[in-house]
């Protein structure tokens, strides 16, 4: 299909700015959440107060990673789970730039969870978003390590015998200074978590669950997006400064979500200097040891 008569019969969208407008009409299915979270992530980009030639989106493969695609800043579309390490790599050669990845819970978490843990244990300076549909939504709705137990899949046509990752607590385990969940259907707190994580310096995290009506919703029952927002609206209670391991995802309860974790941690690339620099900790105490043995001979000396 030839989308130029489309384009040409549509307004000006305020975010034109930041979208490669020649690739509109995006992929996304009518309603699908994705979209919002893009737009609260090109408002935040912008709210932050970035210079956007230093910006770079990187995504993975799947509904989320194409994103990168469609915002007109540096992007790159990356293999399967491997946002992270070619975003890390990014951000060593250009410690200048900013860097934000956007995939989904299959590419972050399953494909790429090797890479998510060990970037949050060093502390790289990357802003990680994830948008969470519960299953793996591009590719014919399989399950993944985010699909609710019990919950149908193609993949577990009778339910889910898994437990599913609470994506904040590992990402708050493993050293991540900021992390936040938000739902979708929150757009102004989603907005301000986002900008907040742009800025903050370190590992951030921030997970967005979002409907996905024609892969997750139809196999569980809920067809209509606006049924399962009316649930993100009805069950989501926000906990800020909660505990991320009691952050739980309960649809038969409550879907809690707030800001967590905000809070200090020398970056990797600080501690890279450190260590390039010879200054590290002597992390053994073998130079306190020397300076007692020489305080104890220049004592028995006397």
């Amino acid at each position: 299909m030839n989308p130029e008569p489309i384009q040409a019969a549509l307004p000006c969208h305020p975010q034109d700015d930041l979208l490669r407008t020649d690739r509109i009409p995006h992929i996304w299915c009518s309603g699908c959440g994705i979209g919002i979270v893009f737009n609260s992530l090109i408002t935040a980009i912008k709210k932050s107060g970035l210079n956007q030639d230093e910006v770079a989106v990187v995504s993975g493969i799947g509904c989320t990673g194409r994103m990168a695609g469609y915002i007109a800043l540096d992007s790159f579309h990356t293999t399967h789970g491997r946002a992270i390490p070619f975003a890390t790599g990014l951000k060593l050669a250009r410690p200048q730039g900013q860097v934000i990845v956007a995939s989904g819970d299959g590419d972050l978490l399953a494909i790429g969870g090797n890479h998510f843990i060990h970037a949050a244990r060093r502390n790289l300076d990357l802003t990680v978003i994830c948008v969470n549909n519960f299953n793996y939504g591009m590719t014919g709705g399989q399950l993944a390590p985010s699909t609710p137990f019990g919950a149908k899949t193609t993949t577990t046509p009778l339910g889910s015998p898994d437990e599913p990752f609470n994506f904040c607590a590992l990402a708050a385990a493993c050293g991540a200074v900021y992390v936040a969940r938000w739902t979708a259907l929150h757009i102004r707190r989603l907005t301000t978590s986002l900008v907040e994580a742009i800025q903050k310096k370190g590992f951030s995290f921030v997970e967005i669950l979002a409907p996905c009506p024609t892969a997750f919703g139809r196999r569980n029952q809920i067809r209509k997006p606006v049924e399962l927002l009316r649930m993100y609206h009805d069950r989501s209670v926000v906990r800020n400064d909660l505990d991320p391991n009691l952050a739980v995802i309960d649809f038969a309860g409550n879907l809690v979500v707030g800001k967590f974790v905000d809070r200090t941690r020398t970056t990797f690339l600080d501690n890279y200097g450190l260590v390039n620099r010879r200054e590290a900790p002597d992390w053994l105490g073998l130079e306190h040891e020397r300076l007692r043995e020489e305080k104890a001979r220049a004592g028995a000396g006397q």
